[in-house]
C-alpha cells in the first residue's frame, strides 16, 4: 500500500486558533456572488405586498378589497379572517410578575382582526403576478378604522386614563418584574454616606439592517410540506417556531437561509407576514415571494431599546458601593415580541453589576404596551443598557464625591483573588482581571496626556471631554448545538452547525477550530448552517455565544473523528489501535515514521480502498450534539475622547481606545471587525439615532432623510488591544465578542460628552446627544450666568 505524506499537516501553523486569517467568506461577497433572499426566484412564483394600518390605534370596522381584487394581475387577497386557523405569535419567556403571577403575554394574531395597535400593523396580504401589481393593488385596499387616542410613551401609558391597548392588560402593563432584596437595599441606602441618582433614557433605535426582510414561501401538496426561504438567525429555531404557529409537525416545515445582510437580533423570530405568505403558498399552490421596502421596514421591523429608568447608587464615605437600585419602564410597543420583555428586566438584572463589588441590587421593570412599533432584541439586548446605567452612575458619583473616576472604579473592582465571584445578580464570574484591564486601557489611551490635548482643542474653540466605559456582559444561556463533520468525495470537509452567520465570519472561525483540531486544509473547509433539514440541534446566533456553542461542538466532534480515525488507521497502517497517535493532521504509529494524513485516510475510506470489518467505522463523518456550557463573561474597558463645537453643538469622537477580554481569541481580525461594528452602532445610538413618534403615533423619523445613521465620517480610528483571560466555562476558553462594542461605547462616549460640558454645570445628557440638544444646553448654561 502506498501511503503519501500529507503536506497539509502544516495547516495548523497558519490557520489554527489564534491566527489572523482573512475572512474566507469575503471573496464570494466581493465578487457579487452572494445570494440573499431577494436574489432567489422560483418558476411560476407570485409576488406579495402588505397592507398596513396608517393609524396607531383604532377599531377595525371593515376591510374592503373588492376594487383591489379586480385590478390587473391580482390573484388573491388575504386578511386576518383567512388566517384564523393558525396559532398566535408572541413570547414564551418564563417571566413572572412581582406577585408571582405569570406575565400577560397578549399573543398576537398574524393579521389583526379587532384593533390596530401601531402604524404599520399588517392587515392584509395582496398576491399578484408581479411585485408592482401587488403593490398597486395593496394601495387600493380600503380600510374602515374607528380611530382611538394613542399613547406613545411608556411612562404615560401606565397613568390613569391612558388609552388601553388591551382589555386584559390593566394600565397597559404586561410585566411588573422585580429582582433582588428590596428591603435590604432600602436599608443600605438609608445608611449610605452618599447617594447618586440619575434618570436615564435609553433611546429607541431603528435596526435598519442592510438587507430588508424578504421571504419566498412554497408548499408541496403531495407531501404537505412547506419550504420557507428567509433571512433568519437560526434555521432550526425558525422552523420550530413556524411549525408551532402553523400547527403542523416540525418535519412538515423546511427553512432555508442563505446569505443574510445583517440582523442584530431583529430577524431572529417569526413575523406576521411569514404566516400569511405560507398560507398563500398553500392555498394557491404556487410559490409566493415578498420583499419589504425600506420605508415599510421602518414601521414593520422590530425596533430596539426604548427604556427609561431611575437609577440610584448608594456608597459609603470612601466611595465603596453599598447597593444599587433601578426602577424603570420598558416600551414593548403595540405587541410583545419573542424577547421584548427580556431586555428591560432580566438582562438588566444580570448585567448591571458589571465588574464591581455590588453587595445588593434591586431591579424593578414595568414592561408596557404603547401604540408604537414593537421592540425586540437589538445588539446586546439589555447588556449594553445595564453597563451604561452603572457607568453613568459611577462617573456622576465620582464628580459629586470629588473622587477621580478611575480611582473610584479601582476601589470597587472585583479582585482576581475573589474569583470565582458570585455577584448579586446571581451570576458566578469565573475569570477576569478588571483593575489590570482598566490600567491597560488608560495607558493605551494616553490618559495622562489628556490635559495637553484638551488645551489644544480649546485653542481651536472646541470643548474636549474624556470618558471611561468599563463593562462586563453575561452571554446567552446554554443551548444544545450541533457539530457535524463530513469528509466529502471531492476532498472538501463540511462543518454542519446550527448557529447562523449574518455577517460575523463563522466559516473562517469554525474552520480555524477544525484546522486546529484535525489539521485539515483550511481552504477545503465548507460550512452548512441554513438548512433545517440537515440540523439535529441548533440554538441559532445571538447573545455572543456562537463560538462557544458551535466552536465547542466542532471541537468535540473533531475528537470523535480522531477516535474513528485511529481505528481506521490501525487497519491502514497494520498496527494496533493503542499504537496509533494523532497530531497535526496525521495518524502515526507510535515510535515509527509510518503514518497517514487524515485527508488521505478519509479519501481511502470513501473510495473503499481499505478492507474494514463491519464493526469498524466506514467513514470519518460525525454527527455530534454539544450540550452547551454555561454563560461566559466577556469584559473590557473603553476610553473615548470627544470634541464639541460650542457654536453648533456638533460632537465628534476624536480618539477611541478599546481593551477587551474575550478569552481565547480564535481570530484577532474577526474580533476586531466585530468590535468596530459594535462601537460604530454605539456611536449611532449615543450621538445620532433619534426615533420620534408624534402624539397620534405617526413615525416622524420614518426615512433616512429624518433618521440619522452613522456614516464613515463619524467613525474614529479605533485603537484596540486584547487582554485575554480564558474562561473556564467552555472547552475553547472563549467568551464571545459580538456585542461588546456597544457595551463599551455607549458609556464611554456619553461620559466624555458630559465631561466636555462639565464647565457649564451639565451633569447628565441623555442619548442621543444631537447637535440641537448640545447647543441648547450650552446656550441655557450661558444665559443662566449672571
Amino acid at each position: 500500500m502506498n501511503i503519501r505524506v500529507d503536506e497539509d499537516s502544516l495547516a495548523v501553523t497558519k490557520f489554527g486558533i489564534g491566527q489572523p486569517v482573512p475572512r474566507a467568506e469575503d471573496p464570494t461577497l466581493l465578487r457579487g456572488e452572494g445570494r440573499y433572499t431577494d436574489d432567489l426566484s422560483t418558476a411560476g412564483e407570485l409576488h406579495a405586498s402588505v397592507v398596513r394600518s396608517p393609524y396607531a390605534h383604532g377599531i377595525i370596522k371593515g376591510i374592503d378589497a373588492e376594487a383591489a381584487r379586480a385590478m390587473p394581475g391580482v390573484v388573491a387577497i388575504y386578511t386576518g379572517a383567512d388566517l384564523a386557523e393558525y396559532g398566535l405569535i408572541g413570547s414564551a419567556l418564563p417571566l413572572t410578575n412581582a406577585d408571582g403571577s405569570p406575565m400577560r403575554r397578549m399573543r398576537r394574531e398574524a393579521f389583526a382582526t379587532d384593533k390596530v395597535r401601531f402604524v404599520g400593523d399588517p392587515l392584509a396580504l395582496v398576491v399578484a403576478k408581479t411585485a408592482v401589481q401587488a403593490q398597486d393593488a395593496a394601495e387600493a385596499v380600503a380600510l374602515d378604522v374607528e380611530t382611538l387616542p394613542a399613547v406613545i410613551d411608556s411612562v404615560d401609558a401606565v397613568k390613569p386614563g391612558a388609552p388601553l391597548l388591551y382589555d386584559d392588560a390593566p394600565d397597559n402593563t404586561a410585566l411588573d418584574y422585580r429582582y433582588g432584596d428590596f428591603a435590604a437595599v432600602e436599608a443600605a441606602f438609608a445608611k449610605a454616606a452618599h447617594v447618586t441618582k440619575l434618570r436615564i433614557l435609553n433611546n429607541r433605535v431603528v435596526v435598519n439592517a442592510l438587507e430588508p426582510r424578504a421571504a419566498l414561501a412554497e408548499y408541496d401538496r403531495k407531501t404537505g410540506r412547506f419550504t420557507f426561504k428567509v433571512g433568519s438567525q437560526g434555521a432550526l429555531g425558525m422552523r420550530n417556531n413556524i411549525a408551532e404557529v402553523l400547527k403542523v409537525p416540525k418535519d412538515k416545515v423546511r427553512v432555508l437561509t442563505g446569505h443574510v445582510g445583517g440582523s442584530f437580533g431583529m430577524k431572529g423570530s417569526v413575523f406576521p407576514e411569514y404566516v400569511a405568505l405560507l398560507h398563500a403558498a398553500k392555498t394557491l399552490g404556487k410559490p409566493v415571494k415578498w420583499t419589504d421596502r425600506r420605508s415599510e421596514g421602518f414601521m414593520s421591523d422590530h425596533h430596539g431599546r426604548d427604556h427609561e429608568v431611575e437609577a440610584e447608587l448608594a456608597l459609603d464615605a470612601k466611595g465603596r458601593i453599598l447597593a444599587l437600585r433601578v426602577d424603570g419602564f420598558g416600551n414593548l410597543g403595540g405587541y410583545m415580541t419573542a424577547f421584548g420583555p427580556m431586555m428591560p428586566s432580566l438582562n438588566i438584572a444580570k448585567n448591571i453589576a458589571s465588574v464591581y463589588r455590588t453587595p445588593l441590587i434591586a431591579v424593578r421593570a414595568r414592561c408596557v404596551f404603547t401604540n408604537t412599533v414593537p421592540t425586540g432584541a437589538y445588539r446586546g439586548a439589555g447588556r449594553p443598557e445595564g453597563n451604561y446605567y452603572m457607568e453613568r452612575l459611577l462617573d456622576t458619583a465620582a464628580r459629586e464625591m470629588k473622587i477621580d473616576p478611575a480611582a473610584l472604579r479601582r476601589r470597587n473592582h472585583i479582585t482576581p483573588d475573589s474569583l470565582p465571584y458570585k455577584a448579586a445578580s446571581g451570576m458566578t464570574y469565573d475569570s477576569g482581571e478588571f483593575t489590570a484591564m482598566l490600567d491597560q486601557a488608560l495607558e493605551a489611551s494616553d490618559w495622562k496626556g489628556f490635559k495637553a490635548r484638551k488645551a489644544e482643542s480649546r485653542k481651536r474653540g472646541k470643548l474636549r471631554g474624556r470618558g471611561i466605559g468599563q463593562y462586563l456582559e453575561v452571554t446567552a444561556p446554554p443551548m444544545n448545538e450541533m457539530g457535524g463533520i463530513r469528509f466529502e468525495k471531492d476532498g472538501t470537509v463540511t462543518i454542519i452547525t446550527g448557529t447562523l452567520d449574518f455577517g460575523q465570519g463563522h466559516l473562517t472561525a469554525f474552520a480555524q477550530v477544525l484546522v486546529d483540531k484535525l489539521g485539515v486544509p483550511f481552504e477545503k473547509v465548507r460550512l452548512i448552517q441554513g438548512d433545517s433539514d440537515k440540523l439535529i440541534a441548533g440554538g441559532g446566533t445571538g447573545g455572543s455565544k456562537s463560538i462557544m456553542a458551535s466552536g465547542a461542538a466542532v471541537s468535540e466532534a473533531g475528537d470523535k473523528v480522531i477516535e474513528r480515525g485511529r481505528i481506521a488507521a490501525s487497519y491502514a497502517l497494520e498496527a494496533g489501535v493503542a499504537d496509533i497517535e494523532f497530531g497535526r493532521g496525521r495518524f502515526n504509529v507510535v515510535g515509527t515514521d509510518r503514518g497517514i494524513g487524515i485527508m488521505d485516510l478519509a479519501r481511502m475510506m470513501s473510495a473503499g480502498e481499505l478492507a474494514l470489518p463491519a464493526d469498524a467505522p466506514q467513514t470519518l463523518d460525525v454527527d455530534h450534539i454539544h450540550e452547551s456550557a454555561p454563560s461566559a463573561f466577556p469584559n473590557g474597558c473603553h476610553v473615548a475622547e470627544v470634541e464639541i463645537d460650542p457654536e453648533t453643538g456638533t460632537t465628534t469622537v476624536v480618539r477611541y481606545t478599546a481593551v477587551n477580554d474575550f478569552g481565547t481569541v480564535i481570530n484577532p481580525l474577526l474580533v476586531e471587525g466585530q468590535l468596530h461594528g459594535g462601537v460604530i452602532q454605539g456611536i449611532g445610538q449615543a450621538l445620532l439615532e433619534r426615533t420620534v413618534f408624534d402624539d397620534e403615533g405617526q413615525l416622524v423619523t420614518g426615512s433616512f432623510m429624518d433618521y440619522a445613521m452613522p456614516r464613515a465620517t463619524d467613525a474614529p480610528f479605533i485603537a484596540s488591544e486584547n487582554r485575554p483571560v480564558p474562561t473556564k466555562t467552555n472547552i475553547l476558553g472563549a467568551k464571545g465578542c459580538g456585542e461588546a462594542g456597544c457595551a463599551g461605547s455607549l458609556p464611554s462616549i456619553m461620559n466624555a460628552v458630559v465631561d466636555a460640558l462639565a464647565e457649564f454645570g451639565v451633569t447628565h445628557v441623555d442619548m442621543p446627544a444631537t447637535p440641537e440638544k448640545i447647543w441648547a444646553l450650552i446656550r441655557e448654561a450661558k444665559s443662566a450666568k449672571p
